[in-house]
């Protein structure tokens, strides 16, 4: 499956909401709603684990009742965080000091984007 970045620079089709839709896999929503419901605090149902992807328009109840980035991200009408004038923006600098993977993806981003319009920084 190719890559599905979200704004925040996860790759979407390796989230485990986005394969259990994608397999229909009703076990695995159930437990994933209740390991959320316990570490988050909020409740969450299998029906909350329903998501094709953070630019779909079906997206997890994580993304819906937790995400800080994906709302902002389309407020500002970017396409990824990378693309934005306020990059890195408090709020994302705090969700990528947890995943170091995303922030390699929306470097990438930066430097592509800057080299397609011949500039060294966005």
């Amino acid at each position: 499956m190719p890559e599905m970045i979200a704004y925040c620079g996860l790759d979407c089709g390796k989230c485990d909401a986005f394969i259990a839709t994608q397999e229909e896999d009703s076990e695995r929503k159930k437990e994933m709603a209740e390991r959320w419901t316990k570490s988050l605090n909020l409740k969450f149902g299998p029906e909350d684990i329903e998501c094709r992807g953070c630019m779909s328009d079906k997206i997890s109840g994580w993304c819906t009742k937790v995400c800080k980035i994906r709302p902002c991200a389309e407020t500002k009408k970017v396409e990824t965080c990378a693309h934005c004038r306020d990059y890195t923006c408090e709020t994302l600098q705090e969700f990528l000091s947890n995943e170091p993977g995303a922030a390699k993806t929306l470097e990438q981003i930066r430097r592509t984007v800057a080299g397609q319009q011949g500039r060294v920084v966005i």
